[in-house]
């Protein structure tokens, strides 16, 4: 069936569609008619407008929204350095900070955090690039058990991030409207939005990676045709949403928000008298998205041999090297095997690219799960050529199996965030996270059999 059968209903409504062009008003007539910026827009709204590619960009690429707001964005005291965010001991920008190992990493899944909030819940463990270049990636995970406060937002000046929940659901208020993300769905957020999460159903972890440059398109497909993979229909915007809670002017209010910005990998914050969450009404291709893992359409091989998993790619986000991306989030959901004499597992691999997987829900058929195996909730790391492949149980296994057509991943989901970059762990990922399986690669490969038998005549 290809919608996800969610546990906690939806709440909210969209607008479906990827890369398109949305308006949306939540009070009828907010959106000016004809132009973006009239000298009085209605019902005394401001105009602002959020460039997320610089204004000459080409016209298929350029992204860029107008907002009608109740006070600008602008309008709050200066920012001050906060010295004890998640991120400020943890630059991917400082290499003395990272380390860049050849060795196959396994990480046990990644404890929960009952006092945290999404915010301070998030954890960097690998990255590479610097986000004062735009160029380079941040993979992070998130643990949280409380909500982010009513009274606060948070958003990245560094790069869009893309969210994959794994446990508990996320409640997602941003500037442009509301998002519910549950497991087995994923979300992105422009860098510059602000947003606040929320947590309707109880505590939640799961993984996220951060784009420094660029953003997240669909894939191309070339000979496929004009539909598969994940179709552009599924992808759902949210419709305008705010709040009034303000004063006589923006110096002056009732209450007052807590805004964090992330900046360089560093967190700065600021209080402001009023909401930021005051849009009324806007229009645009830049804002956030979400998406259901049930409704990608898998292809897969109908004669022989594995394919690459270039065909599970979801979504992509290109380096200046046609074919070649900065990141591509890739999916390994439940589907049909049917090659014929064909080893039906991923094969054993080298790759100039980089590979962290996560687990969202179930086995990975190409490793053993339970205690020490890869299970929901942890992680790998297969750096820029790596060995990896099947472990020796799922490769004999594999090698002696009856090959009748047979569904492979069933309650089942894997990701990969792959990059043409070299990644480097952070001291937290290595060691203060406590989860690092220190026998991977001997448990995975070390009693790989020797089925070589050199022919008589040879």
């Amino acid at each position: 069936m290809p919608v996800t059968a969610f546990e906690l209903p939806e709440r909210h409504k969209y607008q479906n569609g990827f890369g398109s062009y949305f308006e949306t008003e939540a009070v009828s007539g907010a959106l000016p008619i004809g132009q973006n910026s009239p000298q009085k827009p209605p019902y005394g709204l401001y105009a602002e407008k959020l460039s997320g590619t610089a204004f000459t960009a080409p016209r298929h690429e350029n992204q860029q929204s107008w907002l009608y707001r109740i006070l600008p964005s602008c309008a709050h005291p200066p920012f001050a350095s906060i010295a004890d965010g998640p991120y400020k001991s943890e630059k991917p920008s400082d290499p003395a900070r990272l380390q860049y190992i050849p060795n196959q990493l396994r990480w046990d899944p990644f404890d929960h955090d009952e006092g945290s909030d999404f915010v301070s819940g998030m954890r960097l463990v690998a990255g590479a690039g610097d986000p004062t270049l735009k160029q380079g990636i941040g993979i992070y995970v998130y643990a949280a058990g409380q909500s982010m406060d009513d009274r606060s937002a948070f958003y990245s000046a560094d790069g869009d991030l893309l969210i994959v929940a794994q446990e508990g659901a996320l409640d997602i208020r941003t500037e442009l409207g509301w998002l519910l993300v549950r497991p087995m769905e994923i979300c992105v957020i422009p860098r510059g939005v602000r947003y606040q999460v929320h947590l309707p159903s109880g505590p939640a972890r799961g993984y996220a990676l951060e784009l420094y440059q660029g953003h997240f398109t669909l894939p191309e497909l070339g000979p496929i045709g004009s539909n598969c993979l994940a179709n552009a229909r599924d992808f759902q915007a949210p419709v305008a949403s705010f709040s009034e809670d303000f004063g006589a002017t923006a110096s002056e209010g009732p209450n007052s928000y807590t805004i964090t910005a992330k900046f360089n990998n560093s967190l700065f914050q600021t209080s402001q008298p009023h909401t930021p969450f005051d849009v009324v009404a806007w229009h645009g291709n830049y804002y956030p998205y979400k998406y259901d893992l049930g409704r990608f359409n898998t292809i897969g091989s109908i004669s022989y041999d594995h394919p690459d998993p270039s065909i599970f790619t979801v979504l992509s986000a290109l380096s200046d090297h046609p074919g070649t991306a900065v990141a591509d989030f890739v999916i390994f959901p439940p589907r049909w095997l049917v090659a014929e004499g064909t080893f039906r597992p991923p094969w054993y691999h080298r790759n100039t690219m980089s590979e962290f997987m996560g687990l969202i829900a179930g086995d990975y058929d190409a490793k053993k799960g339970g205690k020490g195996g890869f299970v929901p909730g942890g992680a790998s790391l297969h750096n820029v050529m790596s060995g990896h492949g099947p472990d020796a149980n799922s490769f004999e296994g594999a090698r002696a199996a009856d090959l009748k057509p047979a569904l492979v991943g069933k309650g089942s989901c894997a990701f990969m965030f792959e990059s043409c970059l070299m990644v480097g762990v952070t001291d937290w990922g290595l060691k203060s996270c406590r989860k690092v399986q220190e026998g991977y690669s001997d448990e995975s490969w070390g009693g790989v059999r020797v089925h070589w038998k050199r022919p008589g005549d040879a």
